[in-house]
């Protein structure tokens, strides 16, 4: 086992109630102090070592550098008959933005986001172009974090205009129809030397017109009596409404107002006009005619309905309902060419069906194949739909579809370096502990023989009513290359059966997530798949939860835990950044009900001394501002001192990187070192 850099204990004791909680390493809160800048740099060459000193890391950079190395596109926006989209042609740190006018034009880059910095440590983070086609508004991020800047591309000059603005932070970014200027949402300026903690307050949506500087931007809404929710604001395609959506916390139930713009002569004064206040259900807008607003909701339909709400007369008694809800739940849902495509979840596998406006089924949409759609564009002036498709062994590619014929074409499609015919993937179902059908899929060599010798990686997020979809990543080839087994499991807490699953795995239920994923990790035990010794987890984020708290819950029965930008401190995780909205999901230790169950699977508060955890790499990064790196620290340092075998825990601090940002050539290194980390522990033979 590697020795450890020193982790310092305090004597920070916090009361919730009766129950007193000693917190050590609260000193690793504070992410300015000199002690943490050294305690991460001392452990960072521990791991560094180690990791250099593993024998797959090397070869594992070089096919790993091999995989990465082809053409990938993203799936286009329009406007004024112009393509917009991402594309990388393999290794480059970023991906440049490009432009054709129509899908066989000639393309031009619009944007290289491989410019913004040398290293790659600014990244782009979304773009937007205006109606007219001429202007290209695009946010960039310093590592990757939360916060960004809006800057304004020239697409005529290919020059950036003098506008600026600052501190944008879960924001739209949506333009007037007259090109003129966008709507955008923002926070104050946080405290010096805390902008990467800080718990977020105040955030309005503001309109910014070109050529005037950030001081002189419209306040268009903002909700002083609650200051913590959040509110966006997107423009209807028309250019007619303003639509503002106020989210309390980070689940899908908004509040819906509108502001109307007009046609040709636009304004952005006048009353802000309420259309649904009570916050009780999904409203999500999927596009508008004229005065009807088309709109996905879970009201009454935990697998979700699209309903219509005519502006003119939006009281709830005047609401229709265009497509019921179904068997399968809606993922995602467009108003494209005058119709409605709606991608529904059938066992977490993608179908397309289409719709007239008044709710009558027109067809469905043949997909290239069993997997995953990614996204739905289009323009509901314009009939082709564009949509992303993935599975497991096929890497996302960009389709063009004219729903009339269902013909499909390939736009930019990929070539990928390998040949993946010799693998295969299962969908499958494990039984959780309350006897719920838990999906998840399998991915391995054809034909293996189920004598428990195959070394299997679990992945898993199960939270916030997210859908883990069965799709291509570049870096499972390379397991399964060395007789590896990759499996995703589609735990409750997320939508892939609609909200109820998700209700099913949050609050007081969040035990059910764990459950769920320890019950696949038996299955495949039981089936012969795998054993203990060669099975490992991994998740971020949410899914670092999931990894540090099942670890725990069950050591005996994982090799290898690999948590990621995890949110670890759960009574605690409500005071930094935006923090306070997961509240809807987990809930708060300020709750005396709340903090009972919080305190029986925080990973910070049940690691045991003496007990034999699994080889654990805990992964963060310098600029996550999400979740703070202070979590993944604090776990470091408590698992280190309570190991009760000789299993190495490590951590590895990114710099330069975010909650979900990488550029390229750190992502390979990164997936390196957790492949060969995991190589090491689950009994993979070198690779020849």
């Amino acid at each position: 086992m590697p020795s450890y850099p020193p982790s310092r204990q305090g004597d920070v004791v916090d009361v919730y109630g009766a129950t007193r909680v000693a917190d050590p390493y609260r000193w690793m809160e504070d992410l300015e102090s000199p002690e943490v800048a050294q305690w991460v740099a001392a452990q960072n060459a521990v791991t560094r070592a180690y990791l250099d000193s593993l024998p797959h890391r090397q070869p594992l950079v070089a096919r790993l550098t091999e995989l990465w190395n082809y053409s990938r596109a993203s799936v286009p926006v329009i406007e004024n008959g112009v393509l917009f989209y991402s594309r990388n042609s393999g290794l480059q740190r970023q991906a440049p933005v490009y432009m054709r006018t129509g899908a066989g034009g000639v393309e031009t880059m619009a944007l290289d986001p491989n410019a913004l910095s040398p290293d790659g440590s600014v990244s782009l983070a979304h773009f937007a172009p205006s109606p007219d086609a001429k202007l290209l508004a695009y946010a960039s991020a310093a590592g990757g974090a939360d916060w960004e800047t809006i800057r304004i591309r020239d697409l005529v000059t290919g020059q950036d205009r003098a506008d600026e603005v600052r501190w944008v932070r879960f924001s739209d970014l949506s333009w007037t129809k007259d090109s003129r200027g966008f709507f955008y949402s923002r926070y104050p300026e946080p405290p010096a030397h805390k902008v990467l903690e800080a718990a977020l307050s105040g955030q309005a949506i503001y309109y910014h017109r070109l050529g005037t500087p950030q001081s002189d931007d419209e306040l268009i809404y903002q909700r002083v009596d609650h200051p913590a929710w959040i509110v966006n604001g997107t423009v209807t395609e028309d250019g007619w409404y303003l639509l503002i959506r106020t989210y309390r916390g980070a689940d899908n139930n908004n509040q819906l107002h509108y502001l109307e713009l007009g046609g040709d002569t636009q304004t952005v004064a006048g009353p802000i006009v309420p259309i649904v206040e009570s916050g009780n259900a999904e409203y999500s807008p999927i596009g508008a005619y004229g005065s009807r607003l088309y709109l996905r909701s879970d009201l009454d339909a935990p697998n979700r309905r699209v309903i219509a709400i005519d502006l003119e007369n939006p009281e709830p008694a005047a609401w229709r309902v265009v497509i019921p809800e179904q068997a399968d739940a809606i993922e995602q849902a467009a108003l494209i060419g005058g119709r409605l495509i709606v991608h529904y979840l059938q066992d977490v596998q993608s179908r397309i069906r289409v719709f007239a406006l008044d709710g009558r089924l027109e067809c469905d949409l043949a997909l290239p194949g069993v997997g995953t759609v990614s996204s739905l564009e289009g323009r509901a002036d314009a009939p082709e739909v564009w949509l992303g498709f993935s599975a497991p062994l096929v890497p996302a590619t960009v389709y063009r579809c004219d729903p009339d014929s269902g013909r499909l074409e390939a736009f930019e499609p990929p070539v990928p370096p390998l040949d993946t015919s010799q693998f295969e993937t299962r969908a499958m179902f494990a039984v959780s502990k309350d006897g719920t059908r838990i999906p998840f899929f399998l991915t391995a060599r054809k034909g293996i023989a189920l004598d428990g010798s195959h070394p299997v990686m679990l992945y898993g997020y199960g939270g916030f009513s997210i859908s883990v979809l069965p799709a291509y990543r570049p870096d499972v080839p390379a397991w399964l290359e060395l007789g590896g087994i990759f499996v995703s499991v589609n735990l409750r807490g997320g939508a892939e059966y609609g909200e109820s699953w998700h209700k099913a795995g949050y609050l007081e239920k969040k035990q059910n997530v764990f459950d769920d994923f320890i019950a696949v990790a038996e299955h495949l035990v039981r089936e012969g798949y795998t054993s203990p010794s060669r099975l490992g987890i991994m998740g971020g984020s949410n899914g670092g939860l999931l990894v540090g708290a099942v670890m725990e819950q069950r050591p005996e029965l994982f090799a290898v835990a690999m948590p990621a930008v995890g949110v670890m401190d759960m009574l605690r995780y409500d005071r930094f950044t935006g923090g306070r909205l997961w509240a809807t999901e987990y809930g708060s230790a300020s709750d005396p009900a709340q903090f009972r169950y919080l305190i029986k699977y925080s990973p910070l508060h049940n690691v045991k001394a003496g007990t034999c955890y699994p080889a654990t790499l805990v992964t963060t990064a310098d600029h996550d501002d999400r979740v703070v790196p202070s979590h993944s620290f604090k776990f470091t340092a408590a698992l280190q001192a309570a190991q009760g075998c000789e299993r190495p825990t490590l951590i590895r601090v990114e710099t330069g990187g975010s909650h979900g940002y990488r550029p390229t050539d750190k992502l390979i290194a990164e997936k390196a070192d957790q492949w060969s980390f995991a190589a090491a522990h689950m009994g993979v033979s070198r690779r020849d």
